[in-house]
């Protein structure tokens, strides 16, 4: 036998990822949709299902994206928010292979992943560069007088982050209640409750996500803290939102707590990312940072974020610094919706500068 094939054999075998019935239902467990490239076809029929894969972001508003940047070869372009990378690889495409995009995005996990699929797609240093940075230090992209000719903003969570049970983002799998966009830094949503008031929890829901059972949430929060509970995981914490609203008629009741968990874990992101304070430094720097005429577009998925956006966009309008501002908000089709229901809540504001 030869010396190759006997390392061979002792190579340890790696089964794939089995999973029990006739549908995977952990994260873990659905191999297929977390390798797109590989099993095109599941995927595709998911999508066509009018559901999101498993660990994938489905880009949105694409086509009215492209329509107002007017991308052309040879400029100079940002992608703020890289995620996944569905609008950088479109926004590149433009390019025809002339000129630069950069792209930014503050988790350090997602965005090598992303590197790593955009490169073997031919987009390389030449054409692209990712930069793991906050998108509230855009002046810190490029050298000091380069300016860019677009720019695109997505302030959705990508779907990677929402599906990860281990990342913590969402009330529907159970996982560590962590909720940080960059896992490496800062606290967990956990420990940050324990170090909250009730008024000071009841601020947060109230700003970060215009919760109406703010007072009665925050309320059953901190007693269950102050009795010694330690609400470490997703789960924990959506059963206890779940209670605090036993108030509510039974018919109420389940569609009421569905929508409060939503707007909690919002909010508890929000604050311990400080996502309000990054988009306010965003929007002020925009203006600096943008050629003349040139193109901004930005999706936003709530209430909070659209207030910014539309306020700062007048703002500095009506000083001259944009000759154009969106004056209603863009919305996804209803064909896209229903292929995407993560589409249903963005709305696309733009500016252009003057």
């Amino acid at each position: 036998m030869s010396e190759d094939k006997t390392k061979d054999q002792e190579k340890e075998h790696v089964r794939r990822v089995r999973y029990s019935g006739t549908h995977p239902r952990k994260f873990q467990e659905k191999y297929k949709e977390l390798q797109p490239q590989k099993y095109a076809e599941d995927v595709a029929q998911i999508i066509q299902k009018g559901k999101t894969p498993a660990g994938m972001h489905i880009s949105i508003c694409v086509k009215e994206i492209l329509d107002f940047l007017l991308i052309k070869p040879s400029q100079i372009g940002l992608d703020a928010t890289l995620g996944y990378g569905g609008h950088t690889q479109k926004m590149l495409e433009c390019l025809r292979g002339e000129g630069h995009i950069y792209a930014i995005d503050v988790d350090p996990v997602e965005s090598e992943k992303t590197k790593k699929r955009l490169e073997e797609l031919g987009y390389g240093a030449d054409i692209l560069t990712i930069l793991h940075l906050n998108f509230a230090n855009i002046d810190k992209v490029l050298e000091q007088g380069k300016k860019f000719d677009f720019v695109l903003a997505d302030l959705g969570v990508s779907s990677m982050q929402i599906d990860n049970p281990q990342r913590g983002f969402s009330y529907k799998y159970d996982g560590p209640l962590d909720l940080r966009l960059n896992p490496e830094k800062g606290i967990t949503a956990a420990q940050r409750l324990n170090k909250l008031s009730e008024s000071e929890l009841e601020r947060i829901l109230l700003e970060n996500s215009d919760e109406p059972y703010a007072k009665q949430i925050a309320r059953a929060i901190i007693m269950e803290i102050r009795r010694g509970t330690k609400i470490a995981t997703t789960k924990q914490l959506s059963q206890i939102v779940t209670n605090a609203l036993s108030f509510l008629p039974a018919g109420e009741r389940k569609d009421a707590a569905k929508k409060s968990c939503q707007r909690v874990f919002q909010a508890l992101r929000v604050d311990i990312n400080k996502e309000f304070e990054a988009l306010y430094e965003f929007l002020e720097k925009l203006p600096q940072v943008l050629a003349p005429n040139g193109r901004v577009a930005i999706l936003t998925f709530h209430s909070g974020e659209d207030r910014l956006v539309k306020k700062a966009f007048k703002q500095f309008f009506n000083e001259g610094l944009y000759s154009e501002i969106a004056k209603d908000v863009i919305r996804p089709s209803a064909e896209e919706c229903c292929k995407n229901p993560r589409a249903h809540s963005a709305k696309m504001r733009w500016a252009i500068k003057a």
